[in-house]
């Protein structure tokens, strides 16, 4: 089952990948790396196009990564939903009522533990598991949190994509512009 309907939801970068990606079939769009400065005009510039941007809350220069940076981000720039590593920004994303997506590490056993722990706590919506190119750590995610589950990072061939897939993720997020190509949803 697709992110609506989206195998794969583009991480764009900045502009560039933006301007590429606003006539494209996608709706929903990752905002990786942003200032703080153009971040209002990108989300405003994608909500004109009918696209949907989730950022990540991480990944704002300019902005403390925070329960308070969590307010403001759903509160004056409005995005779809935020991506953060951090339970506050989580929850506070969820009280705004906009996707929450969990940011997983895969870095060892005992991180996994802690992780599961935090994501009993904070129950986001998704779970963004990076790298994303171990199938049977997402069935293991999926299974243990009962969460649907984003593969990230590492993503480099459809082959990865579809290994994704097949282990249920919900989609996949990728920059890798040829990806994006080869699995845009149908206008």
């Amino acid at each position: 089952m697709a992110f609506f309907g989206q195998p794969i939801v583009p991480s764009i970068r900045g502009w560039k990948d933006f301007e590429e990606l606003v006539a494209s079939s996608y709706t929903y769009l990752v905002l990786l790396d942003s200032q703080l400065g153009q971040l209002k005009s990108i989300v405003d510039e994608a909500s004109r196009h009918r696209k949907k941007i989730l950022v990540h809350a991480d990944l704002i220069e300019g902005l403390k990564n925070d329960e308070y940076a969590a307010d403001f981000l759903c509160q004056h720039i409005a995005p779809a939903g935020i991506i953060s590593t951090r339970t506050g920004v989580i929850q506070k994303t969820k009280q705004h009522k906009l996707i929450a997506i969990q940011r997983l590490f895969l870095l060892d056993t005992n991180a996994l533990e802690k992780s599961y722990t935090l994501i009993e706590r904070t129950k986001p919506d998704y779970i963004e598991v990076m790298p994303g190119v171990m199938p049977h750590m997402i069935k293991e995610v999926m299974e243990k949190t009962g969460t649907p589950v984003f593969a990230g990072g590492l993503i480099r061939t459809g082959e990865d994509v579809e290994a994704a897939l097949s282990a249920g993720a919900t989609a996949v997020t990728t920059s890798r512009r040829e990806l994006w190509k080869r699995y845009a949803p149908a206008k």
